[in-house]
């Protein structure tokens, strides 16, 4: 389809214009359908048939990307999602993650110290438990659903490795890692010719730009695809909270989190700018806020959940336009870290010409980070 970078109100892709996730030739869609709502066993789904209204929209629509978890809705969403691919699992990408249910999902059995974690017996056990709850024999991505310092890197990297030639998973990816060790996983990997991770889940959002510091840089180097969750901070960023009504928010877990960021003015003063620059095309602040990742260096897919059909239709015109330049650098101007919220050494970019050359050339990859956090000397 033909893409237009010059203004904002035609189509730049659609669900259909597939993409590469990292250093893979897997095609998946640039919006990836979050499937954490389909259930209600957490009280933030709904039920299997409003699910499967808001799955039927994004396959119909083109979209082939879907991601899940063994945990979401105590296992609740796979099985939901295992009968609506029935017949199509072979036009679809489904993701699935192992790790984090030890807790979850025993309540009511005598503890298991090993139900949970990035070990070689979780991660057997769990994957077979995921492969019947979604009535396939295969699953197109197994993600470690998060760095738990426990298990060495060596053994998850290898026991990943297995299943892949074992055929129960083609694909391998990360979540909710620090980059040293996503560095050190996929080095690993491709230096004893194991399956490396293709792509990276992790929280991104114009509130939380710590991504940029060191993943975004390192899924660069490694060429790993980025799928950012979050996108819309719990909610913050969709504009329905002002100053005055967050303060009766009840107290569960998404509107402590949106407690929690009314409490910095800097993150009003970023919302007033999604807001405004929302009326100036007349867009919603989910679009807005979803647009600006979708330009971001590295991304790949950005994870979209939508509890019914209306959300879902939302998230999807975030790709029937684009953001200009200023409309880019404002946002980025507002939500740009600053002062302490830059870390050493991204706080000393500023000297590299100095040190290193003038007006040097920095590659692509790198000039998110190597040019953008220029601030005065923090030490």
């Amino acid at each position: 389809m033909a893409q237009d970078s010059t203004s904002p109100v035609k189509t730049t892709k659609a669900l259909d214009d597939y993409v590469l996730l990292g250093r893979s030739g897997l095609r998946v869609s640039p919006l990836c359908l979050g499937a954490l709502t389909f259930g209600e066993q957490w009280g933030l789904g709904t039920s299997k048939d409003d699910s499967k209204k808001v799955f039927d929209l994004y396959y119909e629509k083109g979209g082939n990307f879907i991601d899940t978890a063994c945990i979401y809705n105590f296992g609740e969403s796979e099985r939901f999602l295992g009968d609506y691919v029935s017949d199509k699992q072979s036009e679809l990408v489904i993701a699935t993650k192992y790790s984090c249910n030890n807790t979850f999902m025993q309540k009511e059995k005598r503890f298991n110290p090993n139900f949970g974690g990035n070990h070689r017996k979780s991660l057997v056990e769990n994957l077979d438990e995921s492969l019947k709850r979604l009535n396939m024999s295969y699953v197109d991505i197994l993600y470690v659903h998060a760095y738990e310092y426990r298990t060495p890197i060596e053994e998850f990297m290898r026991s990943l490795d297995d299943v892949v030639r074992s055929g129960k998973v083609l694909y391998v990816a990360v979540s909710d890692i620090p980059s040293w060790a996503l560095s050190r996983a996929n080095t690993m990997a491709e230096l004893r010719g194991w399956s490396p991770f293709i792509g990276l889940q992790t929280r991104y959002n114009l509130l939380d730009r710590s991504l940029e510091f060191d993943l975004q840089p390192a899924c660069a180097e490694l060429g790993i695809g980025i799928l950012p969750w979050s996108i819309v901070a719990d909610g913050f960023l969709t504009g329905k909270y002002t100053r005055e009504s967050n303060v009766n928010l009840k107290s569960d877990y998404r509107n402590q989190s949106i407690i929690s960021y009314s409490k910095d003015e800097k993150n009003w003063q970023i919302l007033d700018e999604v807001i405004a620059i929302s009326k100036e095309i007349n867009r919603s602040p989910v679009q807005i806020a979803l647009n600006w990742i979708q330009q971001k260096p590295g991304i790949t897919s950005p994870l979209i959940g939508a509890r019914t059909v209306a959300q879902l239709e939302e998230n999807l015109k975030s790709l029937e336009f684009k953001l200009t330049p200023e409309q880019m650098k404002r946002l980025d101007d507002v939500s740009q870290p600053t002062g302490r919220e830059v870390p050493f050494p991204y706080s000393m970019t500023n000297l590299f010409d100095a040190y290193f050359g003038k007006n040097i050339q920095v590659p692509n990859k790198f000039a998110p980070i190597a040019t953008t956090y220029n601030y005065e000397r923090l030490y």
